[in-house]
């Protein structure tokens, strides 16, 4: 069973500064709400197949997923993140608008085995974590970069 949700803002920065800060994904220590820790597991420039542990708390419980950069091109990133429980999708795409950048955020996660019983029950939460990165993501990368 599959969970997606989808925000588009506006961040008031350039595309390819915006790709830069986002495709380092430490930086989700800042403007994720979810985020407990963040640590890049390999060496040198990311790249396509740069990896993280990202540790999350979600509904009082912290859990660990190994993320992957499966896509960097310059309007779009996708990270795969995965755990016994869940294999997380986050597809950010980027448009110039204006003066800054239209970010389109698309999260997907699914369930394995019987979490997937539970996915139904948690959207809500999803969609307020959603609302949440998209109130906090622009105002941090606007003073970040």
């Amino acid at each position: 069973m599959a969970i997606s949700v989808e925000r588009s803002f506006v961040v008031p920065r350039a595309r390819s500064e915006l790709v830069a800060y986002l495709e380092d994904f430490t930086h989700t220590e800042e403007w994720d709400p979810g985020t407990v820790s963040c640590v890049r597991l390999d060496d040198g420039p990311v790249r396509t197949g740069s990896r993280w542990r990202n540790t999350s708390r979600f509904r009082g419980r912290t859990t660990d997923l190994a993320y992957e950069l499966v896509a960097r091109e310059p309007a779009r990133l996708v990270f795969v993140g995965e755990n016994k429980t869940v294999t997380a999708r986050d597809d950010l795409t980027f448009r110039a608008e204006g003066t800054g950048t239209r970010l389109t955020y698309r999260a997907t996660l699914t369930f394995k085995g019987v979490a997937g019983l539970a996915a139904p029950f948690l959207r809500t939460e999803f969609e307020r974590l959603a609302d949440e990165v998209a109130e906090r993501l622009p105002a941090v990368a606007a003073a970040r970069l």
